[in-house]
């Protein structure tokens, strides 16, 4: 039994990871700028705060070597009229707060010779989107940082892989839906999914929960995509 952090833990992709990773015996501790019943409240993109709150799970459920990096900021604007302070939340959640948990984690799964990050990026890293420039720039950097994190952790015994997300129904999807920012509904994109659904959380979750096992030990640096086809 392994200790594991979600981050993002509290709703969404993440709330579903959590559940599917205790489900499988790890005990599980979420991370989250709300209230999470058994994890910990902090903001990903404060270090402190970061370190304060692996230092409390911890002390409750011991050295943590499995993370998942799930917490989120999207976005929709046109970048002619994109503030810098705009840009640089979206970037700091997205990427800095994956910088700053990769770092709090990484002496527990080097001693323990043996670690698993998984970092949720994003589909739209590899199609592109428009009105999501920062979006879509932070989430292409995760992936290009999980790489190399891969060729410099394995040796240490811990690998790194990202799983972008495809079209997921989760709360962020439908108030997007609402503000007719989907470029269509969400029905109307199942029509253009090769399988004809809409990805559930527990799509991604499953494949989390294979990644972070020991039978995905010769597994690093890879970006799965979980999209139900639409980008492959």
């Amino acid at each position: 039994m392994k200790t594991a952090v979600v981050t993002g833990g509290a709703s969404g992709i993440g709330q579903a990871i959590a559940r599917r990773l205790a489900a499988d015996g790890h005990h599980v501790a979420a991370l989250d700028l709300s209230d999470t019943e058994g994890g910990e409240t902090a903001d990903v993109t404060d270090p402190a705060a970061v370190a304060a709150a692996l230092a409390a799970i911890r002390t409750r459920l011991g050295p943590v070597t499995i993370l998942v990096n799930a917490a989120g900021l999207d976005g929709f604007k046109r970048f002619a009229r994109l503030d810098f302070a705009t840009w640089q939340r979206v970037i700091d959640v997205n990427l800095n707060g994956v910088f700053h948990c990769v770092q709090a984690v990484l002496p527990d799964m080097t001693a323990a010779g043996w670690g698993r990050i998984v970092n949720i990026s994003s589909s739209s890293a590899q199609s592109g989107q428009p009105f999501m420039s920062h979006y879509v720039a932070a989430k292409s950097a995760v992936n290009g940082l999980t790489k190399a994190l891969a060729l410099e952790l394995g040796p240490a015994g811990i690998t790194v892989n990202a799983v972008p997300p495809g079209f997921i129904d989760t709360p962020m999807l439908r108030r997007a839906e609402e503000r007719d920012l989907l470029g269509g509904s969400v029905e109307y994109h199942v029509e253009r999914t090769p399988v004809r659904r809409v990805g559930r959380p527990e799509d991604i979750a499953a494949a989390c929960s294979f990644l972070v096992s020991e039978e995905a030990g010769y597994i690093t640096g890879q970006i799965l995509g979980v999209n139900g086809g639409r980008n492959t």
